[in-house]
């Protein structure tokens, strides 16, 4: 896959509000298969396209980037022989043990691209308006949801919904909500929306109007666990009078919410990094769930990168058991 290939696989995947990673070979020791620009795009799934390296190189930059989508940091990783690990220790260099028989080493720089957050803006008043446009400022997906809109009154947005239908949009633990009807149709939003899995949703409302859309819906049969997920008043407490001031205070809310959201929801629940077990002959880290390579020894099962490395395991078991076990 050339770079053009690359470019437009990862505009189409960016598009589509998917998570993958961006792997580029950026310096290389012979001898490697992979040479500096050699690169590839793996998916929240595991699905590697492109070419960053043999079967040594592969499964390594793999679960690298996996890693990297759920903390959403990229990384240098330098994949070199067992003994030239720690050898030159750089700061924000992560160091992996490369045991093919090459001895090469490479350094692959690992970006993660993440959705963009999403915003919805339930209403059709100012403050919905004002929503829209500073999210659309602050880089979000913006959708635009309330009866009656119309695509020529927000040419600016990405979506219009003009009814309250939330099955229609693909919401996930980066979207926010915000009901900002301001009575005109409150409880039927807030019903659909709390039944999604919204990061974030709130209602732009005094106390008393929240409290009694509240009771509405707790008689509707909305469960109690669904209901505690209710932001009232939507916003932080900025002291904001005008629309865009009270925009202002809800988008720097979900700043807050997003920054302040646990590692594990910012990557979806295919992204798994597997159990790792320790080749004891040769050091590298292997992934339980895909090795190939295995032995049962006096009861325990041993993890291989490869088949020699599996051999020279069944020809001296107590030897490397020891070594590990030291």
């Amino acid at each position: 896959m050339n770079i053009t290939d690359s470019l437009e696989r990862a505009t189409v995947l960016s598009r589509a509000n998917e998570f993958f990673a961006l792997a580029v070979v950026v310096r290389a020791e012979k001898p490697t298969s992979a040479k500096p620009g050699a690169h590839a795009i793996i998916t929240a799934d595991g699905t590697l396209t492109g070419w960053v390296g043999g079967s040594c190189a592969q499964p390594t930059v793999v679960r690298e980037a996996l890693k990297a989508l759920q903390d959403g940091e990229p990384r240098l990783v330098r994949l070199c022989p067992p003994e030239r690990l720690g050898q030159f220790p750089q700061e924000g260099v992560i160091e992996v043990t490369l045991t093919c028989a090459s001895g090469g080493t490479l350094e692959v720089y690992i970006e993660p691209h993440l959705p963009r957050p999403h915003l919805v803006a339930v209403g059709h008043l100012p403050i919905a308006e004002s929503l829209a446009r500073l999210g659309k400022d602050l880089g979000y997906e913006v959708t635009m949801m309330g009866l009656d809109l119309t695509p020529d009154r927000f040419p600016n947005v990405d979506r219009v919904v003009d009814r309250l239908d939330f099955s229609q949009l693909k919401l996930t633990p980066h979207t926010y909500v915000v009901v900002a009807s301001h009575g005109n149709y409150d409880e039927e939003a807030l019903e659909g929306a709390l039944k999604t899995d919204a990061a974030y949703v709130a209602l732009v409302a005094s106390k008393k109007r929240a409290a009694a859309v509240i009771q509405y819906l707790r008689e509707s049969g909305l469960a109690e666990e669904r209901l505690a997920r209710l932001k009232y008043p939507a916003g932080l407490d900025l002291g904001a009078v005008t629309p865009e001031e009270i925009a202002l205070s809800i988008l720097a809310e979900i700043v807050q919410v997003r920054r302040r959201a646990a590692i594990a929801i910012q990557a979806p629940a295919d992204t798994v990094v597997q159990d790792e077990a320790t080749d004891p002959v040769c050091g590298m880290t292997v992934e339980i769930g895909t090795a190939r390579y295995t032995v049962q020894y006096d009861g325990q099962i041993f993890y291989f990168c490869s088949a020699g490395c599996k051999r020279s395991f069944e020809k001296e078991p107590e030897k490397y058991r020891v070594l590990n076990s030291a």
